[in-house]
């Protein structure tokens, strides 16, 4: 049975990992494991050893402190809160979402993000 601490870090290892668009396979070549590995610590099947998580944090360009962000001690992992799930960058769909809206040019962003405001007031 997994660790609740390390199913969080795989899940932030994954969210990090989609977030700047990196495959499975170019995250455990870029820390010098096989990709099967990288699978197992997103899992929390496997846990990740101080010295691996400060290079996989390296390789995705964070602190290592992001992932144990968002950990808290008894907290339950995931429920929900009228339609926004608590883990919500869990979700490969709402990754995928901030990823393309960071992809476009910042004056359109902006103007996309005021009509998801005036939408979602709407709705």
């Amino acid at each position: 049975m997994a660790h609740a601490v390390d199913v969080h870090v795989g899940k932030r290892i994954r969210q990090r990992r989609w977030l700047v668009g990196m495959t499975q396979q170019k995250l455990a070549e870029c820390v010098g494991i096989k990709f099967q590995q990288i699978q197992k610590y997103e899992t929390g099947a496997n846990r990740v050893s101080a010295s691996r998580l400060w290079d996989i944090a390296d390789a995705l360009e964070v602190d290592v402190a992001f992932f144990f962000e968002g950990l808290k001690s008894g907290a339950p992992e995931s429920r929900e809160t009228d339609t926004v799930p608590v883990d919500m960058m869990g979700d490969k769909e709402a990754m995928d979402l901030v990823r393309s809206y960071y992809a476009i040019p910042e004056n359109q962003r902006r103007r996309l993000f005021e009509l998801a405001r005036v939408l979602s007031d709407v709705a």
